[in-house]
């Protein structure tokens, strides 16, 4: 049986919206890359970024072949998923393969921002718990790049490459602020007043959606033992109609 595009939004979960999301952001990476050029350092938190981002894409690809159908017909499509989760690695960066990846990648994000759209409006509580999800990580990603852009060769400053970055700005988004990496210039501290903020929203609407989720599950079990108690209550009835009416021909008797 041919699935639709109706049932096949109804069968994105929400890890496949955390990827579509990904794939928007690959695009913003992408735009990034090519508009400001960035220095090597900035293009290895690009580059990082860009492999962690493939195993998703990987995975979702597997996630959903597996649970096709009809193999042939997904590849119809989902060979450009495939394709799209091979990393930007150094081996052929240059050569013409990696320019249809980044084509095909323009190609996914286009065709997810369609299917998020669609999917947000008809489930906003798993869409939300994904974008925000999806949105940590790429504040993650571009906050790692802007303190680097402003902290790499200021005097006194300990965020000089890729891992140090990253790092400060998973401490920094987590709120737990460890110290040992800290912004000097008044650049990297305005990034980082930024990232604390987000942060503490994200996770905050993070934090209300696991607990409305759990108030969600146990209201659905109170409706389904209220509707078994009218169930119950109109068996009564139907039984009490049943025992009137054969005392009413006992009487008649």
């Amino acid at each position: 049986m041919t699935k639709t595009k109706r049932d096949e939004i109804e069968e994105i979960g929400p890890f496949q919206i955390f990827t579509l999301i990904l794939s928007v952001y690959v695009l913003l990476a992408l735009l990034f890359e090519h508009l400001f050029l960035p220095e090597e350092d900035v293009k290895q938190v690009l580059r990082m970024a860009d492999h962690v981002v493939c195993v998703f894409f990987l995975l979702d690809f597997s996630i959903r072949f597996y649970r096709a159908d009809n193999k042939w017909s997904f590849m119809k499509w989902g060979w450009i998923d495939l394709l799209s989760s091979i990393p930007m690695l150094d081996a052929f960066r240059y050569g013409r393969l990696v320019r249809v990846i980044r084509v095909l990648r323009i190609l996914r994000a286009i065709r997810s921002v369609k299917v998020l759209l669609t999917f947000v409006l008809r489930s906003r509580m798993q869409g939300t718990f994904s974008l925000v999800a999806a949105m940590s990580i790429i504040l993650m990603i571009f906050g790692a790049v802007g303190i680097l852009e402003f902290e790499r060769g200021a005097e006194g400053s300990n965020i000089n490459n890729a891992i140090d970055a990253l790092w400060w700005s998973f401490v920094t988004m987590t709120t737990v602020g460890y110290g040992d990496y800290y912004p000097v210039t008044s650049g990297g501290r305005v990034i980082a007043t930024m990232l604390m903020i987000s942060g503490v929203g994200l996770f905050g609407t993070f934090t209300g959606f696991v607990a409305s989720w759990f108030v969600e599950e146990e209201s659905n079990k109170d409706d389904q033992q209220v509707d078994e108690l009218k169930q119950q209550i109109v068996q009564l009835s139907q039984q009490l109609e049943e025992i009137k009416a054969v005392i009413e021909q006992q009487n008649c008797k």
